[in-house]
């Protein structure tokens, strides 16, 4: 594969032009395309197999009219005290205004539904959409907060909740966080701006791509309104990455006496050979992520799959043919890094103090991970001065936490008679706040139970009355089961429960036989395996502290109240991580393999090897860490803890577990770090990201030396 990458980092440099003109058609193509095309992204999810989403598709079939899947809002509405609701002619004329808003199905006051509290001072009336959530227009909502006002105005108080009126959430911040502290930290590491600039220029193409193409398809399939953002997240980090150690090479080659081209060749054959294994590792992770059956997560990560795929061929086209037009402007650095080579000789002095030290260090950070609590974010997790946390707060104290998270059970065959006697039966139940009246379909053959718990949609004692629901006996010829939101995450924390294991298991073995393939060792792999179990267990530990505990969560600039980890996290955090994991490992690992290959002992392969390497991996990771970062302020929950684990992660994995652990254990290992058995090696195919090829089949025998 050296010899292809070689030739091809030539072509593309000497065919810049054309190379240049390609990229920017695709990208005008996929421009226009997302202008023209796009559709809307979906804020839902489905979940094939469990017992919520058959109930609901039942609903869907034979009872559309109750409206399970449309969109809803709650208005909260309180008057000052030693007042009455009943004598505010506001919360009537406000219930009119916002039936007459659009995609608006119906809205029932709180006087009809008899929703007003004992006091007479709190009520919520119901809205229902005639759309689902991912389908309100922003028209709908600013109609709503207009019908809202002159109440507001004239004393009341007024606040709302539900799907339907949620914030689009969205990293307003985030790419320009990203790209200025990328911009920074190159401008650092290469003391130019041609050669800052160009990583940026690639990776800015390669994402406005990735971006536009997701936009585009959203016009024909249903894409989820996390899927651009996870993409674009890690397309950033990626894109910037890979090019960035095919710059640090290509430098290096200059600093050695070749020409442009041979040194653009070069550096694309040896270095554009790691991210090529590096892209292969992240791409196998985040499209193992089917073995989940969940189809938004399948979805996400076969969009932030392909964004990778797509990183790294900007790299091993783009970026050459920008080197072209860059010439010798691209000043060669010849230092190795100083610090790097000093830190690398303490660790290879005192391995074992060393490994002592960072296991302990990140099994005490580890430690919260044990009470992992696994949610969907509801009002009551939103942030204080919002809407929704206050709406969530006045329903919950007049009340009860039920009413803010009612279940719904499903009588298939269920007749008036038999739904009757089901919801008398569930009535006696403990935890059961009230059971209103049953909803029988116009066929007759399906009811509609709507179940008030005494607790909030986010408690252990909810879980189990939703399991005691489902438990109940059914009557003859009818079938009983629970859906709505609650029992939706539920069920979803069980799935993704389950998955976890096999998709662990397929994703580190994979990876494990692609990374003895790259290091030709059995070692190698099995320690950057146990290295990325060390980060991951880091990692959910400082996301309990930080989001179930509330621990420096103002530091963090985390707003709300402390909230469970989202169930989807712990799988997608696996996929992401692993394969940025794996990306320091190669990058790291290879330079010193490089250096063992060519005669140099076990200790100076490491110390060599990582004074080469270490500062792109640090500046790497930097970049990575400030990408990653600036997602905390999205308003999106997944996208905000995605941000804080995946900036965490990176920052622990490559300062602790790569440029620490790593060269401890190498050093340690000596030799034996490298075995591989001969019936193995004769088995495996051979790969060269080192160079050899290129000069046992002499490539470089013609090149043109620099004058």
């Amino acid at each position: 594969m050296v010899i292809y990458l070689y030739r091809l980092g030539r072509f593309a440099f000497r065919r810049r032009g054309l190379v240049a003109f390609l990229w920017l058609a695709v990208l005008a193509s996929c421009v226009v395309g997302s202008v023209t095309l796009s559709g809307p992204t979906a804020t839902g999810f489905s979940i094939p197999g469990t017992e919520s989403q058959r109930a609901a598709d039942l609903l869907a079939q034979r009872f559309p009219q109750a409206g399970a899947n449309q969109a809803t809002a709650r208005i909260a509405f309180q008057t000052e005290p030693g007042r009455q609701l009943a004598d505010e002619p506001q919360v009537r004329q406000t219930i009119a205004r916002i039936a007459t808003a659009p995609q608006i199905n119906g809205v029932v006051d709180p006087f009809t539904a008899k929703t007003v509290s004992p006091d007479g001072r709190t009520g919520y009336a119901q809205v229902t959409f005639g759309v689902p959530s991912a389908e309100v227009t922003d028209e709908a909502k600013e109609a709503v907060d207009a019908a809202i006002a002159p109440a507001r105005a004239s004393g009341l108080t007024v606040e709302y909740g539900g799907d339907a009126l949620e914030a689009p959430g969205g990293p307003p911040l985030s790419e320009v966080i990203g790209l200025a502290v990328a911009a920074l930290v190159l401008l650092l590491m290469f003391r130019s701006l041609v050669a800052a600039a160009l990583p940026l220029l690639s990776a800015l193409v390669g994402i406005g791509i990735a971006v536009t193409a997701i936009s585009t398809a959203s016009g024909f399939v249903d894409i989820g309104s996390s899927t651009p953002l996870l993409a674009l997240m890690l397309g950033l980090a990626v894109s910037v990455d890979y090019a960035l150690f095919i710059m640090s090479r290509y430098r290096h080659e200059l600093s050695t006496g070749l020409d442009p081209e041979e040194a653009t060749g070069r550096a694309v054959g040896t270095a554009g050979s790691a991210v090529v294994f590096a892209g292969a590792t992240v791409v196998i992770a985040l499209a193992g992520l089917f073995v989940v059956d969940i189809p938004f997560l399948t979805q996400m990560g076969v969009a932030a799959a392909l964004t990778v795929v797509l990183a790294v061929a900007i790299a091993l086209t783009l970026l050459p043919a920008l080197l072209g037009f860059a010439g010798r402007r691209v000043t060669p650095n010849e230092r190795t890094g100083s610090m790097g080579r000093n830190w690398a000789r303490m660790v290879a002095r005192r391995p074992v103090a060393v490994l002592a030290v960072s296991v302990l260090g990140l099994g005490a950070i580890a430690l919260p991970a044990t009470d992992l609590e696994l949610a969907m974010p509801n009002d009551s997790t939103a942030a204080p001065d919002s809407t929704q946390r206050k709406a969530y707060d006045l329903v919950s104290g007049a009340f009860g936490p039920g009413v803010n998270g009612p279940l719904l059970v499903v009588v298939d065959g269920g007749t008036s008679a038999a739904a009757a006697a089901t919801a008398q039966t569930i009535s006696a139940l403990p935890g059961v706040a009230a059971v209103k009246p049953p909803r029988v379909n116009p066929a007759g053959d399906t009811a509609l139970l709507t179940v008030v718990p005494t607790t909030g949609p986010g408690s252990s004692e909810t879980e189990e009355l939703v399991q005691t629901l489902r438990d109940l006996p059914e009557l003859p010829g009818t079938r009983v089961s629970v859906t709505g939101a609650t029992a939706v995450d539920i069920d979803m924390s069980d799935k993704l429960g389950d998955a976890l294991a096999p998709y662990l298991a397929l994703v580190v073995g994979l990876a494990f036989l692609l990374l003895m393939l790259v290091f030709r060792s059995i070692v190698v792999p099995l320690k950057a395996t146990l290295g990325f179990l060390f980060t991951v267990a880091a990692t959910f530990g400082a996301l309990v502290a930080i989001f179930q505990w509330g621990w420096l969560a103002g530091l963090f600039g985390i707003e709300g109240q402390a909230a469970p980890v989202i169930p989807m996290l712990p799988v997608l955090m696996v996929g992401v991580v692993f394969g940025l994991a794996m990306d320091y490992q190669v990058f790291l690992v290879t330079r010193m393999r490089e250096a063992h290959v060519q005669g140099a002992g076990p200790r100076a392969a490491v110390v060599d090897g990582f004074a080469h390497n270490a500062r792109v991996v640090t500046a790497a990771a930097v970049i990575m860490v400030a990408v990653f970062a600036g997602f905390i302020l999205a308003g999106q929950t997944l996208i905000q803890q995605m941000g804080f684990g995946l900036a965490f992660a990176v920052a622990v994995d490559a300062f602790v577990v790569r440029m620490t652990i790593v060269p401890a254990v190498l050093a340690l290992l000596g030799n034996r770090a490298w075995y591989l058995p001969a019936w193995l090696e004769r088995l495996l195919p051979t790969v060269d990201i080192e160079g050899e090829s290129l000069r046992r089949q002499g490539e470089l025998a013609g090149h043109r030396q620099a004058p």
